[in-house]
């Protein structure tokens, strides 16, 4: 066999390690950047506790609070009263005093219950939509199901996990059937609001399992409506129909207190069935009663075996016949109760199993889970054994080694919409059972061959002594048992022939064109910067020339929706916003571990070829090592410094640019005093850089920037940032009128902005006009105060352009100010104001002057932090403003436009992802 390795197997296989140390680099840096806030986070946690320990030692607060908790249903401890009534409950039960402790129930504990109830509703019904702002409509917007196509296919199963049986067969049961179809399946508990409105962001299908109407469900079926999805109920229990419910005597059992809440829960549970309008039923007649109070559509799946119970199955006959099976000639008979809400179906077989019992010496009964055992049973001592519940593979083994088994039920409608598990538990371990005749147990029962069927004390009787005094009719009875149950039951059968039926898989759909998945910190209707700009240029041109373009972002944090991201749509597609505070502090701005988990289940939804990175910051460079982890190509667009720097536009406190090339972490240490985890930091970007397939710059003095940093050239092309190109032609500036100045980029010291003061004030001219644009006008506040400027010209402050109002911007200056502090990565409004005719005045080196020819179409002044440079170059186009009434920039025709960004830009992303494949 040939076990050579080609150069370029030998290739991938380093660059595969390569990864995968770069990774485990940035895993360490990781670990140790979340120890470092947790550290933080503890100490500031204790100096609190200490404050509040001081306040808490008076006897005045300590009643207070008290009192708060008492009013909220908790002790001190913070054991909820509802806990103590139940266990005083038992106790005085125990001692005979039932009578009493009613009526103080009745009296006390059921009014502090109500109280308590009534606050936790009043607390959920709070849980409403604030009042949206102007801008965030679009997120409660409902989106299109046809949407829902192009996803993974994935099924949400919300569910009551609290008891056992029930989640062991309609949920994990489920998920098992619908993975062995090809689905993916996620299980979430329904008290989990976070969890499961983030689950239904992603999913293709979703089933709400026993859930009942109460606000928090309401509000995931009216998401799930919003998300185009529709929404199933599905249970294995007549718990919906008030009526019939109120038929199953086994409610009699219970004290009056909880037989209210038991049928108040009951009409929850019809208004959730409701609500979601489509039904899953375990049995033919739950079906039907699903179908009589109005569901349209219900669907029928029986509960049936599954991979744990075939494994315990096996495992409990491997140990009877490793254990020579019996010893004694006993005849044991195993009766599974599982709770003590069945006392009532057991008396259906007490009279007749006691006749049997009387008849035949050699019979036991062993009971297993709670039951209270019937007065006409005592009387045989020993031979009645009464066990505590057991876990499942335990509960298995001791099944089979029964001789038989018996199922009673009380022959009501509400039973016979129960299933037929129990036969089938019975059945894969060859143990015989009697059943009573309800509905299921007669679909699969013949008689005599494969079980018995039994009403009545002789029926009861004849059963359990025919099979107690023939061991090959037992055997023979055991053996069909087995056979039918395998041949209808397994769980490939049933996802076959039932699961099937109702969740067919999707068929995969055709990619029409390149799938990107475009990831920026910010994006509509969030806008904010010049980077999210691009990013929505981007993403939208893309998607016009023919790729399915989807979008990562961050969005608003509605109280409601608990923290849960939202997907909406922008322009036709489809956006995951994760909700981030606007506050994040510098360190948690570099790894967001939930972010993280959000985005790989968006990823594993929309499936991309390739990831386009814009701005990141909040997001979190671990959404970069997602895409690593899968082998997703992913390309990053580097705006700005914050890869390299913590500031981001590498200045110092004072604002002041650094004119730092190479980053030095001893210099950046001293300008950010304190802070211990600039190494890893590094470290964690330096990982994120590597690990991508292609770097992409919006200028090649940025692109130099990170050259000088150890990115490798081949791994870092430029892609110019293109911009919003003039809609409206340019008014000729009158003769003799003021030169109009404009500058809009903030009161940011790195922007220029003290420089401008200073050049203005010291101009003896008066001969002109500055505009000066206050970004906050829109907001409801100012940041610009020019009360205290001493200058001979006009000063107006207006609100920040819009894209309706850009042309008329720069229509009403002649020369556009942009004496940026430091090295800018582009200059968006440099290229706004030269394709529009309008000389510009900025500082050099930096991405900001690679379009201006100094003279020609602007000035160029040094990066130098002295405002005597901007002054002279103010008084130079002063000099000779008439040259403006008719100004043309020569070299307009060769600035980049967003159609030629984004056409290269897609090239760039094919030619990774063919880079990828080869």
């Amino acid at each position: 066999m040939d076990t050579s390795v080609t150069d370029r197997q030998l290739e991938a296989l380093e660059k595969r390690l390569e990864n995968a140390e770069s990774l485990l680099k940035t895993y360490k840096a990781t670990s140790a950047l979340h120890g470092m806030r947790a550290d933080g986070l503890e100490w500031e946690a204790g100096r609190l506790r200490r404050t509040l320990f001081g306040l808490d030692r008076g006897p005045v607060v300590r009643g207070l609070r008290t009192a708060w908790l008492l009013a909220h249903g908790e002790l001190p401890s913070g054991v909820p009263l509802r806990l103590i009534a139940r266990r005083a409950r038992e106790i005085a039960e125990q001692d005979g005093i039932r009578i009493l402790w009613g009526k103080v129930r009745q009296r006390v504990g059921g009014r502090v219950a109500r109280e308590w109830e009534k606050r936790r509703t009043a607390r959920s019904s709070t849980l409403v939509s604030p009042p949206v702002e102007d801008g965030e409509a679009v997120y409660r917007r409902s989106v299109s199901s046809e949407r829902l196509r192009d996803f993974t296919p994935r099924v949400l199963i919300v569910a009551e996990l609290s008891i056992p049986q029930c989640a062991k067969y309609r949920v994990w049961q489920r998920k098992e059937e619908l993975e062995r179809l090809g689905w993916q399946v996620d299980v979430m508990n329904w008290h989990d609001v976070q969890s499961v409105l983030s689950g239904l962001q992603v999913c293709t299908d979703v089933i709400f399992y026993r859930t009942p109407a109460v606000p928090d469900v309401r509000k995931m079926i009216d998401e799930a409506r919003r998300l185009g999805l529709s929404p199933w109920w599905e249970v294995d229990d007549l718990i919906f129909d008030v009526e019939l419910y109120r038929q199953n005597s086994n409610l009699l059992s219970l004290p009056p207190v909880e037989q209210a809440e038991l049928l108040k829960g009951a009409a929850l549970y019809r208004e959730c069935l409701e609500l979601c309008g489509r039904g899953i039923a375990s049995t033919r007649v739950l079906g039907e009663a699903m179908s009589r109070i109005g569901i349209g559509e219900v669907g029928v799946i029986e509960n049936a075996l599954d991979d744990q119970t075939l494994a315990a199955a096996e495992t409990a006959l491997t140990g009877l016949t490793q254990k020579n099976q019996k010893t004694t000639d006993d005849i044991v008979i195993v009766y599974g109760s599982g709770t003590r809400t069945h006392d009532g179906d057991f008396l259906c077989c007490a009279e007749g199993l006691a006749a049997a019992m009387e008849a035949e010496p050699r019979l036991r009964l062993r009971i297993v889970g709670e039951l209270t055992v019937p007065p006409v049973l005592l009387r045989f001592g020993s031979r009645v054994e009464t066990l505590e519940g057991r876990d499942y593979p335990t509960y298995m083994a001791m099944l089979a080694a029964a001789d038989l088994t018996v199922t009673p039920l009380e022959l009501t409608i509400f039973n016979d919409a129960k299933s037929n598990i129990k036969f089938l538990e019975a059945s894969i371990l060859r143990v015989p059972s009697v059943c009573s005749p309800c509905d299921a147990f007669r679909g699969v029962i013949v008689e005599g061959q494969n079980g018995f069927l039994a009403e009545g004390t002789e029926a009861w009787r004849d059963a359990v002594l025919a099979l107690a005094r023939d061991p090959v009719l037992r055997r023979d009875v055991g053996e069909s048992a087995r056979r039918d149950v395998l041949a209808h039951y397994r769980p490939d059968v049933i996802a076959r022939e039932q699961v099937a039926r109702y969740f067919p898989l999707p068929a995969p759909q055709a990619r029409q064109g390149l799938r990107v998945l475009s990831v920026n910190v910010f994006f509509e209707p969030r806008s904010f910067g010049g980077a999210t700009l691009v990013a929505e240029e981007m993403a939208t041109r893309l998607s016009a020339m023919g790729c399915d373009v989807g979008v990562f972002t961050s969005g608003p944090s509605f109280p409601e929706r608990a923290g849960a991201p939202i997907r909406h749509e922008i322009r036709g597609m489809p956006v995951m916003a994760f909700p981030l505070p606007l506050d994040v502090d510098p360190v948690g701005a570099l790894d967001n571990p939930r972010c993280s988990t959000q985005f790989a289940a968006w990823l594993d939804a929309f499936r991309p070829d390739v990831v386009h990175f814009h701005s990141v910051q909040g997001l979190g460079v671990g959404i970069l090592q997602v895409c690593a982890e899968r082998g997703i190509p992913h390309v990053i667009t580097l705006h700005d410094a914050w890869w390299l720097c913590e500031r981001q536009f590498m200045v110092k406190a004072d604002g002041r640019y650094c004119f730092q090339r190479h980053i030095d972490l001893t210099a950046c240490q001293r300008c950010v005093p304190g802070a211990h985890h600039l190494q890893l930091r590094q470290d964690m970007m330096q990982g994120a850089l590597y690990r991508a397939q292609l770097l992409l710059s919006p200028s090649a003095s940025h692109r130099a920037l990170y050259l000088e940093n150890g990115i490798e050239p081949e791994r870092i092309q430029v892609n110019r940032n293109g911009f919003s190109w003039p809609v409206k032609a340019r008014t000729p500036r009158k003769a003799g009128k003021p030169l109009r100045f404009g500058f809009v980029s903030g009161t940011a010291e790195v922007k220029g902005f003290s420089l401008i003061r200073k050049a203005f004030e010291a101009l003896e001219r008066n001969d002109w006009e500055l505009v000066l644009i206050d970004n906050t006008l829109n907001l409801g506040f100012s940041s610009v105060n020019v009360s205290g400027w001493r200058v001979k010209g006009e000063v107006v402050i207006r609100p920040a352009y819009t894209d309706e109002t850009r042309d008329d911007f720069f229509n009403a200056i002649d020369v556009l100010l942009f004496p940026s502090q430091w090295m800018e990565s582009y200059g968006l409004t440099v290229r706004e104001a030269l394709s529009r005719n309008v000389w510009v005045i900025a500082t050099a080196p930096g991405g900001q002057a690679e379009d201006i020819e100094d003279g020609v179409n602007g000035t160029l002044i040094p990066l130098d932090g002295r405002f005597e440079s901007l002054q002279t170059a103010i008084e130079g186009v002063l000099t000779n403003k008439e040259r403006f009434s008719s100004y043309v920039n020569p070299h307009r025709e060769e600035l980049p436009t967003f159609e030629s960004q984004a056409a290269e830009l897609k090239a760039y992303l094919e030619s990774v992802i063919r880079k990828q494949e080869a």
